[in-house]
């Protein structure tokens, strides 16, 4: 389903935070479901310490985060808490987004929110309303009307 980009609204900063707190409780329920995936066999075979600092272990959960958005940005362009703010990811051209859309957007969001947040405060001083991810990634949140 194309969205018209020209009539679309731009949800403002409080509401992205809000989908983003949202969505945060939602993945530390499911990073414990997948930290335990491996602790739990881990420690059943391996006995002593699980390695939770190690390369792998962080990449696993990493892996679970992306696949998170991923899925759910290709799937209707709403994760949980988009939903309940009533925000959906569209490329500029209004069409869903693809998984490569779904990728670019997440490696930029990383690199937006490390300076303290600046790149989604950016939207505050954008004049279209856009934080850096979502310029670089050529993708943009829209309000979606009320049912």
């Amino acid at each position: 389903m194309d969205i018209d980009i020209s009539q679309a609204h731009r949800p403002g900063l409080l509401r992205r935070l809000a989908a983003l707190l949202y969505d945060a409780v939602l993945l530390f329920g499911i990073l414990l479901l997948a930290a335990g995936v491996l602790v739990v066999p881990y420690l059943s075979l391996m006995g002593g310490e699980f390695p939770s600092r190690s390369w792998w272990f962080r990449a696993w959960l990493a892996a679970v985060v992306a696949g998170f958005y991923a899925y759910f940005w290709t799937h209707g362009g709403q994760t949980l808490g988009m939903s309940a703010w009533r925000l959906r990811l569209v490329r500029d051209d209004g069409s869903p987004p693809r998984l490569k859309d779904a990728l670019v957007r997440l490696v930029w969001a990383a690199v937006a929110l490390a300076p303290a947040g600046l790149g989604l405060l950016w939207v505050l001083v954008d004049h279209q309303g856009l934080a850096w991810h979502d310029r670089w990634s050529r993708t943009r949140l829209v309000l979606v009307a009320r049912r």
